[in-house]
């Protein structure tokens, strides 16, 4: 009986020193992983925030994604802490089709949409007929077309706004052909248009400058401040401590500076 007892007391202190080390661990837990697309994003993690949260003891593990999908769904089964690759729009899209609870806590950058040159060189001397490259998705086309709008080569219908496509064009003075190209192949397409409307991370891997742009996306327009990149986190966690820690250090002085001067405008902070 008492060989018994001792058994029972031992079996119960090894579970005990288990359950305790257990929560030990998860509360003493410092890394952070964060899911990435690789331009910008991930460049942006591993080349600034990742020393800023090293500073508050935090180790950040990024993990890079080259689609638009697994950064969600491996943040709603919790292998991630964090994502950080995409919109407002394209996350309240994706929780309504996926039926997740994705949330926003922190806005960081954008990309701004540029007019860059092909056949022509001057959006003033642009002649009759010409022909402009704009992206084939709803999101970005919306966003060219309210570029082309903002430069006064075409009127849109004003109830349009960020939904607007080529049948909400009301004044299109000069006659301009709409050629809609997937977002992804415009800048290889330059050669063949007038002029075309990239997106700025298209335009990066493109090999073009958005200084070189004859015109680009203010900072204070409607596509910036609905376009911009944010943190995401599954909603529970937006005040954790690893949570708060991320936010901190990517929404820094010292990641704003990176990205001004890495990026050349292509991409710009909006924190």
């Amino acid at each position: 009986m008492k060989r018994k007892l001792s058994a029972i007391i031992l079996t119960v202190g090894l579970v005990a020193s288990s359950l305790v080390g257990c929560g030990s661990s998860a509360s003493n837990d410092k890394t952070i992983k964060i899911g990435a697309s690789v331009t910008p994003h991930a460049e942006i993690l591993n080349g600034a925030v990742k020393e800023q949260l090293e500073k508050e003891g935090y180790t950040l593990e990024v993990v890079e994604y080259n689609d638009f999908v697994l950064p969600n769904t491996a943040l709603n089964t919790g292998e991630l802490d964090a994502n950080f690759f995409q919109h407002q729009p394209y996350l309240d899209n994706f929780n309504v089709e996926n039926k997740t609870e994705l949330v926003s806590v922190a806005k960081v950058h954008f990309e701004p949409f540029g007019i860059y040159a092909g056949k022509s060189s001057d959006l003033k001397n642009l002649k009759e007929g010409a022909t402009v490259a704009v992206p084939n998705d709803t999101t970005n086309e919306a966003r060219a077309l309210l570029l082309l709008e903002a430069q006064g080569l075409i009127k849109l219908d004003p109830n349009a706004g960020l939904n607007a496509t080529v049948v909400d064009i009301k004044e299109n003075p000069l006659n301009l052909k709409i050629k809609e190209i997937e977002a992804a192949q415009i800048a290889r397409s330059l050669q063949d248009v007038d002029i075309a409307c990239i997106n700025g991370n298209y335009a990066i891997s493109g090999g073009l400058k958005v200084s070189d742009a004859l015109a680009v996306e203010a900072a204070d327009s409607d596509a910036a401040k609905t376009y911009a990149n944010i943190v995401a986190v599954k909603v529970g966690n937006e005040e954790n401590e690893k949570t708060k820690a991320l936010v901190k250090a990517i929404n820094s002085d010292e990641v704003k500076k990176y990205i001004e001067e890495h990026y050349s405008g292509a991409v710009v902070a909006v924190f």
